[in-house]
């Protein structure tokens, strides 16, 4: 997908639009916080109209606020991002104003996703180089070969792609859990054709420390306390 002038991150960068990617407010937001002298480019004060360069250090001290954590049990057929027709996304599944979903679980597939207000945590989650564990329940069309833990553990050829080794645990003929450190495009459904099956369900149990656990299809519940410590400490984010 071609990215748009938007979403684009071309280096000298307008400060307003470099904190509008970050996700730190939108454009006129960030404006205002230039304005309020919160923001600093190598540690001066920026102002309105400064530009940005991919090796310099932003700094915003906005007053301090509170941020919103939850794991939600996203069903089929909800999308996680931009809805096309009358498919329904995220944002109008749930009651919850001004939150985001960090990263993507296909229409197809179901389980959980973390959306938070927080856009701190988005790259330290998303980062290929982040290692960050996911867990999936999967089921597929055919009985599984005996060599079919062997070959997805150490690594399955895509197509463009080999995959990073990752565990799997068989539950059953058709069933298996595999745990992964990262997060192509369709990667669980890719690498089971590959092995000469098809996936006819996949459920996202764990982010890293968050659980699915028994939380209903199509609810939501907070994260905090002592697992959202665990979270932010993982992502090297410091609580607020």
């Amino acid at each position: 997908m071609t990215e748009t002038e938007d979403t684009k991150e071309v280096y000298p960068m307008r400060i307003n639009k470099y904190l509008a990617l970050k996700n730190y407010s939108t454009r006129r937001g960030a404006d205002v916080l230039i304005e309020k002298k919160m923001v600093f480019i190598n540690g001066k004060h920026a102002v309105l109209g400064d530009k940005v360069n991919a090796d310099d250090k932003v700094t915003v001290r906005q007053p301090k606020r509170t941020y919103r954590y939850y794991a939600y049990n996203k069903p089929r057929e909800v999308i996680t991002h931009s809805p096309q027709g009358e498919e329904v996304d995220i944002k109008h599944a749930v009651d919850l104003d001004g939150v985001f979903p960090i990263g993507r679980l296909d229409k197809d597939s179901h389980g959980l996703i973390i959306l938070t207000d927080d856009g701190r945590i988005t790259d330290p989650l998303l980062n290929p180089e982040s290692d960050h564990e996911k867990e999936y329940r999967v089921t597929v069309s055919y009985r599984l070969r005996p060599s079919f833990q062997e070959h997805m553990e150490k690594g399955v050829d895509i197509g463009d792609y080999v995959t990073k080794k990752c565990k799997v645990k068989i539950l059953g003929e058709k069933t298996f859990v595999i745990v992964l450190s990262e997060g192509k495009k369709h990667q669980i459904r890719r690498m089971c054709a590959k092995l000469h099956t098809d996936v006819i369900d996949l459920e996202r149990t764990r982010i890293m420390n968050i659980k699915l656990a028994k939380l209903p299809i199509g609810e939501y519940r907070a994260i905090d306390g002592k697992e959202l410590q665990v979270l932010l400490m993982s992502l090297g984010i410091s609580g607020e």
